[in-house]
């Protein structure tokens, strides 16, 4: 398998993961026009080019296709099938006689997480790949109308993918010091999983939001107080580069509620992002948490110059945009219908003096406790 070997995205891997790859992978030989997979078969594995073309395509409007890309020798496919296990979204078809490798999920999985420069790698040609469709489609806008709202879908993406990849970029240096503790390892292994998850539950929701899919919801029982302090815990490192420091205002309910706690944390990052653009020279981010009756409350206030009236009443709809360079104004909608979702509501008002203020509810759970923490 020493075309496995030698492909770029593998370099610098130990040896016992090397062989680890090539025990699980597959070599298969395909002809000319031959299938690999389908829009809407299972995702279960990665695919290395070792000879030949791949081209992947999808269909469009009247059963139209419209090729995506095409891959050759050294380059990989399927690799949304890594992120999640959605049903494919495109089609594979080798455009000339080819041999490829199929690594399995899940042991590439196991693998990856041992690999954490690996990870990132790959993770940089997936968002490298993103670019060149986004580029793609915007140079066709000018004759397909349709492809501009295409164009500004991949520019969200990327735009939301920017901090996790950062993260990662940041945890895989720690853990490659030399006489790196393993504890500081383990931390940095565990930062990694956790941004790679939050990346793959942030491009299904988004995907899900432009086709109109009902998102499928993980809800457990969840101490909202606890939740919050992680998430903030999280958040405080990637806006530590910002000039903006986050403040949570005391003291917290001790309430529980039912959430997906991956959906429900894109809602914090989302809205921290927002409150960080609009704060370009600096500023504060209060997070405020209160019980009324059978709802936790939840308040982000952020020290900027606030919102206009007039953008705050359609600032939740699709494609309503304030003050942020390249927006697309589908953040607040996807955080919208996260909200909704938990039997909530979201709202943003403003105050003479103050930033923006973003307020959203959530139904507390049957036996939840009362008071402070």
């Amino acid at each position: 398998m020493s075309g496995l070997r030698s492909a770029a995205v593998f370099k610098g891997m130990g040896e016992a993961d090397l062989t680890s790859l090539e025990h699980f992978s597959k070599l298969k030989s395909l002809q000319p026009g031959q299938t690999v997979f389908r829009e809407g078969d299972a995702g279960d594995g990665l695919y290395f080019i070792i000879s030949g073309k791949i081209q992947i395509s999808a269909r469009f409007g009247d059963d139209q296709r419209r090729v995506f890309a095409t891959f050759g020798p050294g380059e990989f496919f399927g690799e949304m099938a890594v992120l999640d296990d959605a049903p494919r979204s495109a089609d594979a078809i080798a455009e000339e006689a080819s041999h490829v490798y199929f690594v399995p999920r899940e042991n590439l999985a196991e693998i990856l997480e041992r690999n954490p420069k690996l990870a990132l790698r790959m993770l940089r040609d997936f968002s490298r790949r993103l670019r060149e469709f986004d580029r793609k489609y915007m140079d066709e806008a000018i004759q397909v109308e349709r492809l501009v709202t295409i164009g500004k879908f991949a520019r969200t993406i990327i735009h939301d993918l920017k901090n996790p990849l950062h993260i990662i970029g940041m945890s895989a240096e720690m853990m490659g010091i030399h006489g790196a503790s393993p504890e500081k390892q383990a931390a940095g292994k565990s930062r990694i999983r956790r941004q790679v998850e939050r990346m793959s539950k942030m491009v299904t929701e988004f995907l899900e939001f432009t086709r109109g899919d009902k998102t499928s919801s993980n809800v457990i029982e969840t101490d909202y107080a606890q939740f919050v302090n992680e998430i903030i815990d999280e958040l405080r490192p990637e806006v530590a580069g910002t000039s903006v420091a986050i403040e949570l205002n005391g003291p917290l309910p001790r309430v529980n509620v039912l959430i997906d706690p991956t959906r429900l944390a894109h809602v914090f990052y989302n809205l921290v992002s927002n409150a960080c653009d609009a704060m370009p020279g600096g500023g504060k981010i209060k997070i405020r948490l209160a019980q009324k009756g059978r709802e936790v409350i939840t308040e982000i206030e952020d020290s900027g110059k606030g919102i206009p009236p007039q953008i705050a009443q359609r600032l939740f709809e699709p494609f309503a945009t304030h003050g942020k360079a390249g927006g697309t104004g589908l953040g607040l909608s996807i955080c919208k219908r996260v909200v909704e979702d938990h039997s909530g509501k979201i709202s943003v008002r403003q105050e003479s003096g103050r930033g923006a203020i973003f307020v959203f509810t959530l139904p507390l759970t049957a036996g939840s406790n009362q008071g402070a923490s």
